[in-house]
């Protein structure tokens, strides 16, 4: 539980709230309220703050399909290995590649430690912390058995309504999540109730150590492998739940006449059941590392509730397409309503959020750092800035003694960032995972933004020592060819498509005018400060290979075999887009400095984005993908394009918002929600040059509270 975190942030939003906005906001967030009648089979319902998510099926609990119940606290790690010289994190040396002829040791897999490799990738996992579902009298019933079932989410307080009947029974159950704990709170209204046909289960299950575990987390068959322990008092009950070196206490108060027993024979299952003649239970449930002395009532987690939904949608920027009479504007007005929501709830954490939030573990629940700018940016873009201070740049400041660690032991200077990593700011051991550098300059981004909403001391202090450890790397990874007499970026490395070869991947297109906006960031930042600019980060900035071109197009790096012709090289994230989508043209980068480089070739940015759109395997793509080629067509100026991008059949969102994974990765996939917003942030806050609206000719559309992008 991050008290401090959630109020500070709640009083930022009311403090925006107090002033009245023109657009009438709750009736546009309403009117896209999602609905249901039967469980999806893939994504929950869900009640969260940003560190605490509780996903559920139709019942407004986890009755039939035992969705996750995850924290940001909540991970667990398996026993080391006992194989000998492998029993130690520190075991671990990782593999030596030759890096422009020396070896540097990058953390890899090692074929002669397997066990430890294994064991550093798949530890920690996030856990699901319990399910929490109606007990019909430990009858076996099923969802098909339950009659006019119908759910709603209402948005704009953050309260899950479910009612359906049962043997001719109605039951009522209200589902909220506190805004300032890691608490739920769960109203029953039902004549079952009085009868004591109908209960409330509490079952624990164990972690696995699977890739991808979609749509359910965690597994209830292995009951010897952890155990739980019950303590309780009058209308109150505490469950211990203890599996390897992890423990945590599932809190439970109630306000009748009830009693909680168990765990029923061969399960870690317990059930709450009100004593006879009771009709309404209403029950708080706070999951904490350790005893919580208090535990709001359900009356305070509703008034919180709503006190900070309501001042989450009035603040910040806004955008309403609600007057325009296109299928196209009320779709993409559904998407972004819902992924607002969905980034509240699974991405605004105290941690940087993992690709399938709280909803379900992907890459075994840990984040990556190279998807922070699409999980995280927006946040910024729409003034949600209480939000993204959660963990930009705290994040930042939490790893930075150890990727100055991974730094130095390559031979560099500066702080190299991880890729897929945890709360200990470890890097999983993988080829990508210590290969991949498109995450370094993502710091700059956050901060120029940052400055551009509060030009201040405070903003350049807070950054400056990040952004000149991450500069200091930069300039340092960077290679001088004496043959060319430019500074090449790799080999080895692998580009953000993560699909060439990696001592073949040498001056990637995206990543070479990424590095080039990243040191002209830190170039600026010193110079607002009157400080002393390296001079090794002026020489690489201007003195970068130029951005490889074939065909009169970028290339996704130099030299790439057959770019254009051959099918594989059109595959996977097309970040060639990203130069001039992403990122603004380098004559505009510095903002109150004279920018970097010279301009980009339009006629080749154009080329660029046309063959994309033509050849490109769009059905290789997936997430940001979309939203990164919609913010190109933008700055090439067409609108209609960028709203097909963002429209396209494989840029899916279901029912309730969530961004489908697709093929490639499970659902949800939420760095496919935070692009989103970005690109609708572009759209109707244009950027620098381009201010304004973009959206298509006819579209009666009015926006609140944003300000141009770089």
């Amino acid at each position: 539980m991050i008290l401090s975190i959630y109020t500070i942030s709640l009083l930022a939003l009311s403090n925006a709230y107090a002033t009245a906005p023109e657009i009438n906001r709750k009736r546009i967030v309403r009117s896209f309220n999602p609905r249901r009648n039967a469980s999806s089979g893939t994504t929950p319902l869900q009640v969260g703050n940003g560190n605490f998510a509780f996903g559920v099926d139709v019942t407004g609990l986890q009755t039939f399909s035992p969705f996750a119940t995850m924290s940001t606290w909540g991970w667990h790690n398996f026993s080391l290995p006992t194989t000998v010289g492998q029993t130690s994190v520190d075991d671990f040396i990782g593999l030596d590649w030759w890096t422009h002829g020396r070896l540097v040791n990058y953390n890899q897999p090692n074929p002669a430690q397997g066990d430890i490799s294994n064991w550093l990738i798949q530890n920690p996992q996030r856990v699901n912390l319990a399910t929490i579902g109606l007990s019909f009298n430990d009858t076996d019933v099923t969802e098909e058995m339950l009659d006019n079932k119908n759910q709603i989410l209402d948005l704009w307080t953050g309260m899950i309504s479910s009612s359906f009947s049962y043997l001719g029974a109605s039951v009522d159950v209200e589902t909220w999540a506190d805004s300032g704990s890691d608490t739920i709170g769960i109203s029953i209204e039902s004549e079952l109730l009085s009868f004591s046909s109908l209960g409330v289960f509490f079952d624990f299950p164990f972690p696995t150590i699977n890739k991808f575990e979609a749509p359910f987390v965690g597994v209830f068959n292995a009951t010897k492998n952890h155990t739980t322990t019950l303590q309780y008092g009058k209308n109150m009950a505490s469950i211990r739940h203890d599996l390897d070196a992890t423990s945590y206490i599932v809190a439970v108060t109630w306000d009748c006449a009830a009693e909680i027993s168990g765990p029923i024979e061969g399960t870690h299952r317990y059930v709450l059941r009100s004593s006879k003649g009771t009709s309404k239970i209403n029950l708080a449930i706070t999951f904490s590392p350790d005893q919580e002395s208090y535990i709001p009532s359900v009356d305070d987690i509703k008034t919180r509730s709503i006190a900070w939904w309501e001042a989450y949608w009035g603040s910040g920027a806004f955008i309403d397409m609600s007057k325009t009479n296109s299928s196209n504007a009320t779709e993409l007005q559904r998407r972004t309503v819902l992924s607002q929501y969905l980034t509240a709830v699974n991405s605004a954490s105290s941690c940087p959020p993992q690709e399938s939030g709280l909803v379900n573990n992907g890459w075994y629940g840990k984040f990556h750092l190279e998807m922070v700018i699409w999980h995280l940016l927006h946040f910024s873009r729409w003034d949600k800035f209480p939000l993204l201070w959660r963990s930009i740049p705290n994040m930042y400041s939490q790893f930075l003694d150890s990727s100055i660690d991974r730094a130095r032991l390559q031979g560099y200077d500066g702080a190299r960032w991880g890729k897929m990593t945890d709360p200990t700011g470890r890097s999983a051991p993988g080829e990508i995972n210590s290969l991949l550098i498109w995450q370094q300059p993502h710091a700059m981004y956050f901060a120029e933004l940052e400055y551009r909403a509060f030009p201040n001391e405070t903003t350049l202090t807070n950054w400056d020592g990040i952004l000149t450890s991450t500069a200091d790397f930069m300039a340092s990874y960077a290679f001088f060819n004496q043959s060319t007499k430019v500074y090449d970026l790799g080999p080895p490395m692998y580009p953000a498509s993560e699909n060439t070869n990696p001592n073949a991947t040498i001056n990637p297109a995206f990543e070479l005018a990424y590095w080039r906006f990243g040191l002209d960031i830190a170039i600026t930042w010193k110079e607002r400060q009157n400080a002393s600019v390296p001079a090794k980060w002026a020489d690489v900035r201007d003195n970068l290979a130029p951005l490889p071109i074939a065909d009169d197009a970028y290339a996704v790096y130099e030299g790439i075999p057959d770019m254009w012709e051959d099918q594989t090289t059109v595959q996977d994230h097309p970040a060639m887009s990203a130069i001039f989508g992403l990122l603004p043209p380098p004559s505009n980068r510095s903002g109150d400095g004279d920018g970097d480089g010279e301009p980009l070739n339009m006629t080749v940015v154009r080329n660029t984005a046309d063959k994309i759109r033509d050849l490109w395997d769009l059905g290789d793509c997936w997430g940001w993908d979309f939203p990164m080629l919609a913010m190109n067509s933008l700055r090439l100026g067409d609108v209609d394009q960028a709203v097909a991008y963002l429209l396209h059949p494989l840029f899916e969102f279901d029912d309730a918002g969530y961004p489908v994974g697709g093929s490639r990765v499970p659902t949800p996939y939420f760095p496919g929600s935070g692009a989103l917003l970005l690109a609708m942030a572009m759209m109707a806050g244009g950027w620098d040059g381009e201010p304004g609206m973009h959206f298509p000719e006819g579209w009666d559309v009015a926006v609140e509270g944003f300000l141009p992008g770089l």
